[in-house]
């Protein structure tokens, strides 16, 4: 249980003590700790003892002093220590079963970990929580969490997730709230499974714990070619999109209503598989759950008509192809066609088929290098940062470095709208 030591940033009280990457944390004050938020408690005072341990497997000890709230300075390989807690439910439509060989590790790790959930918004199922966990949680207030929820009713929940535990959701969450601990709040719709009367009900379970449930995703189910002795599942037909769209409509209704906020937000492939406009900003409250792809797609294009408004007298840099997911395409091509039309330019976004997963995944941040790759043409080409992770690796393991020196064209990388068109347009 040692915190491999990735980096020291400059000037700061780490480097000025000798540390540097590659060391390993051992003790913070003779204890060890198991993950950076401990790390944070045990560094809170004026002095703090480290212990480390080199490449070389030599132990040292390092005092530091310092003011309450001054950082260290350090960063870790991995947030956690200690072992990740993992995910025994064997849901029916975890997305994990239908990966194969040759992807990114990460990829395969069904992690259920509170910590990861309470840092980065992970979303855990509570069904792997111990009782230390969950007086670690009250203790330390890590507030909010994500937690998938699929169901409130407790058949359905432990049918979808197989798993005769996974009824008691709500007294598990009822003991969170009573310690004053918020949760966003997440539910995978499977067509047949989840939705209908079964979606009503969690609706109306999760608004009445209103503001301790701070926000409720509805996300469809992701269904990929690589399905094989798996419980079968199937996508949302573009009419079940519309109709879920229009059973939902009202109840946010009511909750703005009620509450000033929408509450229960669709994904985004819901508003695009039925044809229909994706809400206006103000519906999404300021994005609390963008990271889960909610209101992706309208922060996107208000984030280009705004830079655009700014930009003034540009003028088009050279052709550049854009790779997408083609559920996004639709959306944005008539943007950029506007965009070539005011200044003369002939960017365009392509189209990405995703043959490696297959099924109806078409979305952006599960393209691969080797379908972009398969359908890019050697011109200048300027990739969505979302198709890599933090160490720039594509899902099958693709480095960016190996993109570039596969694809005969110059290679950008653009994260957002803004991002994008000041690599479009120069001054």
């Amino acid at each position: 249980m040692l915190g491999l030591i990735s980096g020291v940033r400059k000037n700061s009280l780490a480097e000025a003590a000798g540390i540097v990457a590659g060391d390993k944390l051992v003790s913070v004050c003779g204890v060890q700790v198991k993950d950076i938020i401990e790390l944070s408690f045990y560094t809170t005072d004026y002095e703090v003892d480290l212990e480390l341990e080199n490449t070389e497997g030599q132990r040292r000890q390092v005092h530091i002093d310092k003011y309450p709230d001054e950082d260290l300075g350090l960063e870790f390989e991995a947030a956690v220590f200690d072992k990740v807690s993992t995910c025994y439910n064997n849901c029916i439509f975890c997305f994990v079963d239908q990966m194969i060989p040759g992807m990114r590790k990460g990829l395969y790790v069904r992690d259920d970990d509170y910590r990861l959930s309470f840092l980065y918004g992970n979303f855990i199922t509570l069904t792997n929580l111990k009782e230390e966990d969950f007086q670690r949680i009250i203790q330390t207030h890590m507030t909010p969490l994500y937690v998938s929820v699929h169901a409130t009713d407790p058949k359905v929940r432990c049918e979808m997730m197989h798993n005769r535990f996974a009824g008691e959701l709500m007294e598990k969450l009822e003991r969170l709230f009573e310690a004053g601990i918020e949760v966003h709040t997440q539910i995978v719709c499977c067509p047949g499974y989840n939705d209908g009367e079964v979606l009503e009900k969690s609706f109306y379970d999760l608004y009445a714990k209103h503001p301790n449930v701070l926000t409720m995703a509805v996300v469809p189910v992701g269904i990929t070619k690589h399905r094989e002795g798996l419980h079968p599942l199937r996508t949302f037909t573009k009419e079940e999109a519309a109709a879920l769209i229009d059973q939902v409509t009202p109840w946010q209704k009511q909750c703005r209503e009620e509450t000033g906020k929408t509450f229960i937000y669709l994904g985004d492939e819901f508003y695009l598989l039925a044809g229909r406009e994706v809400p206006s900003a103000a519906w999404y409250d300021g994005f609390p759950q963008l990271e889960n792809g909610i209101g992706l797609t309208r922060s996107f294009l208000d984030e280009w008509q705004e830079t655009l408004a700014q930009m003034g007298n540009y003028q088009a840099t050279s052709p550049a192809l854009i790779p997408v997911g083609e559920s996004a395409y639709h959306v944005l091509q008539p943007f950029m066609e506007a965009l070539n039309k005011r200044y003369g330019s002939e960017h365009r976004f392509l189209s990405v088929p995703n043959k490696f997963f297959g099924g109806k995944v078409n979305v952006t941040g599960l393209l691969t290098a080797g379908d972009i790759l398969a359908v890019a043409e050697g011109k200048r080409l300027i990739l969505p940062a979302v198709v890599l992770n933090n160490d720039n690796l594509f899902l099958d393991d693709t480095s960016l470095a190996q993109f570039r020196e596969a694809y005969a064209g110059k290679v950008e990388l653009a994260k957002g709208a803004k991002e994008l068109l000041h690599l479009l347009l120069e001054s």
